[in-house]
């Protein structure tokens, strides 16, 4: 069974940090999206260049009467906590089933972007929680072609999603139900929000939906927080880099996160946390034992080799 979404007006999201470099940009292919029903809400996270007046001109001039700065601390949070703040305040604010599309301030949209995802999420039933993702165009500083992203989702959903986040926030899309799920929950400090977002949706029983057609210029420079790896040997390489202590920091803060709210979880996925949680307490055998969990592995047998020598011994 499937029902149409009841407004067409999207909630675009951003949050700003010293991003005048590239932000008129962003800015620009926002308003060249085919679907043109949206309303930018932001923060400043605390900038010290021209992002402010840049963004102050934009909803001044060509986002007028579509740019809201959304209140808040002016101190820096985050990324992580300052889109969650942008988050709650569209599920405090606006109609229950408004979809959510998260913006980086560096990347370039293609036209077809907000339709595809408004149109994904539009095909489902709205009373499930649903997160959107897609491919991306890599790109230079210079908007130069290097490659597109992988999306290779053999495994995706929960537990899966405990281990490995396979939405990139630059494209990732909530419905109304997923939006209100995500606001009321509270995220680990040490988790970004699209993988929080990705962890809770499929954890309390939504779904993810993926699109194999690139939406995005996402554009690679130095100062990215987080990059895309170009190839799957880069990607496992900085695996390697960063080593098994922050991989299991963050998989035991994601459990400790998911463990205190229960009320937001499947019956299913709450069994499975509470199970995980006393593992990962317990010895090496116990640990030998639970790394069978079915669909508990990362997207290739490489990635789920390491993982689970790093989940037995650390």
């Amino acid at each position: 069974m499937s029902a149409d979404l009841e407004s067409d007006s999207v909630a675009i999201l951003m949050s700003t940090f010293n991003g005048a470099l590239y932000l008129h940009d962003q800015l620009e292919s926002l308003l060249h999206q085919t679907h043109a029903d949206w309303v930018l809400y932001w923060r400043d996270d605390g900038s010290s260049d021209a992002t402010l007046n840049i963004m102050t001109e934009f909803a001044a001039g060509a986002g007028q009467g579509r740019c809201v700065q959304v209140p808040g601390p002016p101190r820096n949070l985050g990324p992580a906590a300052s889109f969650h703040l942008l988050l709650r305040f569209v599920a405090t604010n606006l109609e229950p089933n408004t979809v959510v599309a998260f913006a980086d301030q560096d990347d370039v949209w293609l036209p077809n972007k907000l339709r595809r995802g408004w149109a994904a999420l539009s095909k489902t039933k709205y009373d499930l929680p649903l997160i959107y993702c897609a491919r991306q165009i890599l790109v230079g500083p210079g908007l130069n072609r290097i490659g597109e992203s992988t999306l290779d989702l053999r495994h995706s959903g929960f537990p899966s999603s405990l281990i490995q986040n396979v939405a990139t926030g630059c494209t990732v899309m909530l419905n109304g139900p997923a939006v209100r799920l995500v606001a009321a929950s509270e995220p680990p400090a040490v988790t970004m929000h699209d993988w929080w977002c990705y962890l809770i949706v499929t954890a309390g029983g939504g779904r993810l939906l993926h699109d194999q057609e690139p939406v995005i210029l996402y554009r690679q420079h130095a100062g990215n927080l987080m990059g895309a790896p170009v190839s799957l040997l880069n990607r496992g390489a900085a695996a390697l880099w960063r080593g098994p202590r922050p991989f299991m920091s963050t998989l035991r803060q994601n459990v400790a996160a998911l463990l205190a709210q229960p009320q937001l979880l499947t019956d299913q996925a709450c069994g499975l946390v509470v199970r995980l949680d006393e593992t990962l307490r317990s010895g090496v055998l116990c640990r030998l034992r639970a790394i069978w969990t079915p669909a508990f592995v990362r997207q290739t047998w490489i990635e789920t080799v390491v993982f689970r020598y790093w989940f037995i011994f650390y």
